[in-house]
């Protein structure tokens, strides 16, 4: 790759410097993309992926006949302003004929009014004719594609108009260059099918940037991942019921002859047999399966033994002769699909009849698939202990356990793809994981930032742990002591982060030990086990008013939580973090089948890594990353756990980390006050390059 390309690319690269960094990132991206590859790149924070990745994609794009597609992809709606502010930046730079056009958009019911959960239709065009409603759709079609603009003004534009701002996004996504969106709308198959093609957009035209791509495996097994309770074949039963009910009487008010209804009611009236025959039968496996449950948390089952089950009853139900196996109850879940009531539930978001089709779906289609999981666990109470679990009743869960059936397929349709975040470690692993497909250009590499690291030092404890064989009262104190010394000897606010909700209730009661008794006191701001966005943000808002009334706050959550993951801190708000101990996953039936099963796909040397300490490590890097959102920030990080020093734990940390060991509360206390000492100040300049 040479100067040539740098130099054209840089064409489209939003800022005036480029970074060392951002260079080699930026030159491997056009690398790949040029051969329709793949870069998996674990990049830290501030180094500018977001303008790298960007600038690579659009030269790539601009080079192509065939107007390829760029889509953006990410969960975080901080990210969707970053791009749009990204792409206007661009603008600015290249010529009129090289113009960048934009559609940026979320979830339809963060876009729209009261949008119906079972039919997804919105009220955002009520009373408007349709000749009114086009004309209308087009002129905001037009000013989204006119100049980059952030949703949000999207939407207030909408809201002013009278106009859909959902429908209006889709519309201008089809003339847009890069569309900024969700992971639901690529690797969520039902989202997709509706979703994709009715954009106009093709995956083997389009190039994906998949921004903290390390949420994508979880984000595409939860695609697959749904329950059904004992009460949900009643429950499907009283809204076929329901239904039945109100299209007899539909058609019997009607005066015309319909034979096609009258064909459609005769199913319904098959399935409401099956379902009654269901409910008694299921009630009694249930039973069967609670009584093999006994006091564990859960078990595994077979898929093809759940099917079998349901299968057994539906043939009984029918009289049925020999069929081909499961083609009744394939029928039955096209049927199931149909029931449309009239209101769901106050907290329900789809109806029983389609949960239980979704599931058998997804049974039918990975029956003999280890990929697939289905385990009998007890349903959670909110505010329950886990001991108090047998209370509960009981359920079938599926877990996708190898979100590569999934994703591996959707690359290999890509014009090629950049998987990018700061705690994309090992990238090989990633690679592994989301069967990224080998028989094309493939780089994995871990960047290294081109900030000092003396201004985010991370100290690791070697004198505690949270390992169950070595916890106590001893074990306890010292880690009270870590997070006092640490509290005390550092400026503004701290965020304090455990491994469980448990724990870090423990530790709450526990607060005058490890808290500080200063004036004025130090706020203690906790995570909730269930919390809103809006209660997040208040959460958040708060740390900036302690801040600007001259207070301190700690913020208290879990390591893979809502705190810890997911939310910016931005302007230094966090001024040190302290992470208690590992998040390693309890055992469980759903972590030993992903055991098992990375067993056979990756060899016992990888399995454990892949499955259990690699996942918990990334989690105290995505924590201890929080306080870091531009490359001027500075933050002191405490890890309060020896396992960490070991070798199997130390493997997991990306290889640019520095750590400092501390043996003792007093060295933590020392080292803490040196910092703040040293850098007395929070950064507050602002950084366009962030990342």
């Amino acid at each position: 790759m040479g100067g040539e390309d740098l130099v054209s690319a840089c064409e489209f690269f939003a800022h005036d410097d480029l970074r060392d960094s951002q260079k080699e990132m930026l030159l491997d991206s056009i690398n790949v993309l040029e051969e329709n590859g793949f870069l998996i790149a674990s990049a830290p924070t501030g180094i500018g992926k977001t303008a790298a990745s960007l600038a690579a994609a659009l030269k790539i794009k601009n080079k192509s006949r065939n107007g390829k597609k760029i889509l953006f992809l990410t969960g975080r709606q901080s990210q969707h302003k970053i791009v749009v502010d990204t792409i206007k930046k661009i603008n600015q730079k290249v010529s009129n004929e090289l113009q960048i056009k934009l559609t940026d958009m979320i979830g339809r019911e963060s876009m729209c009014y009261d949008v119906n959960a079972i039919t997804g239709e919105c009220s955002c065009e009520g009373g408007i004719e349709e000749r009114a409603r086009r004309s209308n759709r087009m002129k905001l079609v037009n000013k989204i594609l006119e100049q980059p603009m952030h949703v949000e003004d999207v939407i207030r534009l909408s809201r002013d108009e009278e106009i859909c701002a959902w429908a209006s996004a889709r519309i201008s996504a089809k003339d847009a260059d890069v569309i900024v969106c969700d992971y639901n709308h690529v690797f969520i198959e039902n989202v997709m099918k509706s979703s994709l093609s009715s954009m106009g957009i093709e995956l083997s035209n389009s190039i994906l940037i998949v921004d903290e791509a390390h949420n994508l495996p979880d984000r595409v097994r939860n695609g697959l991942e749904t329950f059904l309770q004992p009460l949900a074949f009643q429950h499907a039963y009283d809204e076929t019921n329901e239904y039945l009910g109100y299209k007899e009487k539909e058609i019997n008010e009607s005066d015309i002859d319909n034979t096609f209804d009258f064909g459609e009611l005769e199913g319904i009236r098959t399935l409401k047999r099956q379902l009654n025959k269901l409910k008694k039968d299921m009630e009694k496996w249930y039973d069967t399966k609670e009584k093999e449950l006994g006091d564990k948390k859960d078990m595994k089952i077979e898929t093809n033994e759940f099917l079998n089950k349901i299968n057994e009853s539906l043939m009984e139900s029918l009289d049925a002769g020999h069929t081909k196996k499961f083609e009744v109850m394939e029928r039955m879940i096209k049927l199931l699909y149909v029931i449309v009531p009239e209101e769901l539930g106050e907290d329900e978001e789809e109806t029983a009849c389609s949960r239980l089709a979704y599931l058998l779906e997804i049974c039918i289609e990975y029956r003999d698939n280890s990929a697939l999981a289905l385990v009998i666990d007890r349903i959670p109470s909110r505010g329950r202990e886990k001991s108090e679990y047998t209370e509960q009743p009981i359920r079938v869960h599926s877990f996708l356990l190898d979100p590569g059936v999934i994703s591996g397929p959707l690359f290999e349709q890509t014009s090629g793809s950049i998987l990018m975040s700061g705690t994309l470690y090992p990238p090989s692993m990633y690679s592994d994981v989301l069967q990224i497909p080998e028989d094309r250009k493939n780089i994995t590499k871990e960047y290294r930032s081109d900030f000092l690291s003396n201004r985010r030092p991370i100290l690791i404890a070697r004198d505690v742990t949270t390992k169950f064989t070595s916890r106590g009262l001893s074990n306890t104190n010292k880690i009270n002591q870590h997070i006092f010394s640490t509290i005390e000897n550092s400026k503004g606010n701290v965020a304090l982060f455990f491994p469980s909700y448990v724990m870090m209730e423990k530790f709450r009661a526990l607060e005058e030990d490890w808290l500080p008794q200063v004036w004025p006191s130090i706020r203690v701001i906790e995570e909730k086990r269930a919390m809103s966005k809006r209660e997040i943000e208040t959460s958040k808002k708060s740390l900036y008013e302690l801040e600007s009334n001259g207070e301190r706050g700690v913020l208290m959550g879990v390591l893979g939580g809502k705190f810890s993951e997911g939310v910016d801190y931005p302007d230094n708000i966090l001024q040190a973090v302290i992470c208690v101990g590992l998040p390693l996953a309890p055992p469980s039936a759903q972590q030993d089948a992903l055991k098992k099963y990375y067993e056979k796909r990756f060899g016992n040397s990888l399995a454990w890594r892949y499955s259990s300490s690699q996942p918990a490590v990334n989690s105290l890097m995505q924590a201890i990353g929080r306080p870091i959102r531009k490359g001027e920030d500075r933050a002191l990080v405490v890890l309060l756990e020896n396992r960490l020093l070991q070798r199997n734990y130390k493997i997991c940390m990306p290889s640019s980390l520095q750590t400092i060991e501390v043996s003792n509360p007093e060295r933590t206390g020392k080292r803490t006050k040196s910092f703040f000492e040293y850098f007395p100040e929070p950064a507050k300049e602002n950084n366009e390059t962030m990342g």
